[in-house]
């Protein structure tokens, strides 16, 4: 009987826009169910948006680069490609992130998509015109790079206003995993356009996919999302931004740790592919096997993280160890099977690292500067990892791949080992602010529960409920 009162007690959530049956809620939501944050409608149709963008960017991607190789004979233009599409998100990231924190979010994300859409079906007609010239792709893929230095904050920090941030996490894992399908569905994709149709028909369908997200987005509800504070027209705010993420431990350690690993991490790649060539003598198969292992590692690891609801600094510490371990471990497996099967442990703890690392930067800053902080992380992940990628290729040159892989697990590991001493020598090691304030203060119920639950019982000691901030 004292069972069953305690059960009534029990607290239920409610987050606004998650529909329920009434059977699931007569149990509390938690957040590390693997699928808690697609009981918003909201989500759901966003995330599917997402899949089917994600899987037309894809396959763009490799049609692209298969295309300036076709016209040019040469790989620096490919590079030059790919560096004026990246680029921009680590100049502009945070004038992005400002756009994002000053304006509503699906607008701008309706308009990113739209300039996005267009690229892809303009390159898509002059390919299949066969009129294009690579100027008009280095325009086409800079214009491209402008629309996603605004729509990544923007993207990232829509999660908050779809699920809340008690799902924050969930969300961005679901989102990760989505994204990771995406890399290993497009490029199949782009090969069998690429080889029965023409390299266009593969813009052509990034164009479509664009046309499918820009549906999901133009479908959601208002009502249901979360209403976040916009930031006030002022002069100064990009730097003002960086001065609050450096001011908070729990947003600096996890910027300077995934820039120093995206430094090692965004390249592996390139050591893949001298693995495959130079230790194994296994060409383009060898290749082929060891990145999708990784990519597989990859969504299983996505997959983990959506059901893993904890947000600590010595939970990312801990996880950047494992990876700088898993680098490590790496570089001395003898056989190429072997190291296959180790680098799907080690794609599991990038993608559970780069996901702590974002989410926890997320739920750390204010509803008020969110995008400004995703701009400046962003710029400093992808300004790492793209300054890596020459870094890496010439380690790789003069040590040997099994000498880059060894050396980016000892170098990310000695600031790992630097940062984690730090946390522990300031007590900084705690959930971050968000978490932390009016823990188990707040009670929300799912919309149709029943509100007759009783008084709150008290949390048991070390039992933490992550509630909104």
């Amino acid at each position: 009987m004292q069972q069953d009162r305690g059960r009534q007690r029990r607290p239920v959530i409610e987050i606004k826009g998650l529909h329920l049956s009434s059977r699931s809620t007569q149990r509390p939501v938690s957040s590390s169910d693997m699928f808690t944050s697609l009981r918003s409608g909201n989500f759901r149709i966003f995330l599917a948006g997402q899949l089917i963008s994600n899987i037309g960017g894809w396959t763009q991607r490799i049609a692209q680069d298969w295309l300036v190789l076709t016209l040019t004979g040469s790989a620096t233009a490919v590079g030059v490609t790919t560096a004026l599409q990246f680029l921009p998100t680590i100049a502009l990231g945070p004038i992005g992130g400002l756009i994002a924190d000053r304006y509503p979010k699906r607008r701008i994300l309706l308009i990113t998509n739209s300039v996005m859409a267009t690229c892809a079906g303009t390159l898509g007609l002059l390919t299949m015109e066969h009129r294009v010239t690579v100027l008009q792709i280095y325009a086409l893929a800079t214009i491209l790079g402008i629309a996603v230095a605004v729509d990544n904050p923007t993207r990232q920090s829509f999660a908050n206003d779809l699920v809340g941030p008690l799902l924050l996490r969930n969300a961005i894992s679901l989102n990760s995993a989505v994204f990771q399908l995406g890399a290993l569905i497009g490029p199949a994709i782009s090969g069998v356009l690429i080889g029965a149709i023409g390299i266009g028909s593969a813009f052509l369908v990034n164009c479509g996919s664009f046309l499918a997200a820009l549906l999901a987005l133009s479908v959601l509800r208002p009502a249901d999302l979360v209403i976040t504070r916009r930031a006030p027209a002022q002069r100064g705010q990009v730097r003002a931004a960086a001065r609050y993420l450096m001011a908070h431990p729990e947003m600096r350690y996890p910027t300077i740790l995934a820039g120093i690993f995206s430094f090692f991490t965004m390249s592996l790649p390139v050591t893949m592919a001298s693995f495959s060539s130079r230790v194994f003598h296994a060409g383009s198969s060898g290749f082929a096997l060891l990145t999708s292992l990784m990519a597989a590692g990859s969504v299983v690891g996505s997959l983990l993280a959506a059901r893993h609801g904890t947000f600590r600094l010595r939970g990312l510490v801990a996880l950047a160890a494992a990876l700088a371990g898993a680098q490590i471990g790496a570089s001395s497996i003898p056989g190429l099977l072997p190291l296959g099967i180790a680098l799907i442990g080690l794609g599991l703890c990038v993608v559970l690292f780069g996901i702590t690392a974002n989410a926890t930067v997320q739920l750390a800053a204010g509803d008020h500067i969110r995008g400004r902080v995703l701009g400046l992380y962003l710029m400093v992940v992808m300004g790492a990892g793209c300054l890596g990628g020459p870094a890496v290729g010439a380690i790789d040159e003069w040590f040997g791949p099994r000498g880059g892989l060894l050396l980016g697990g000892l170098i990310p590991g000695a600031v790992t080992v630097v940062v984690g001493l730090r946390l522990a020598r300031t007590a900084g090691i705690r959930p971050i602010p968000a978490l932390r304030a009016g823990l188990a203060t707040r009670t929300h119920r799912f919309r149709g529960a029943d509100r007759a639950a009783g008084p709150e019982r008290p949390p048991r000691s070390g039992w933490r409920r992550r509630v909104w901030p």
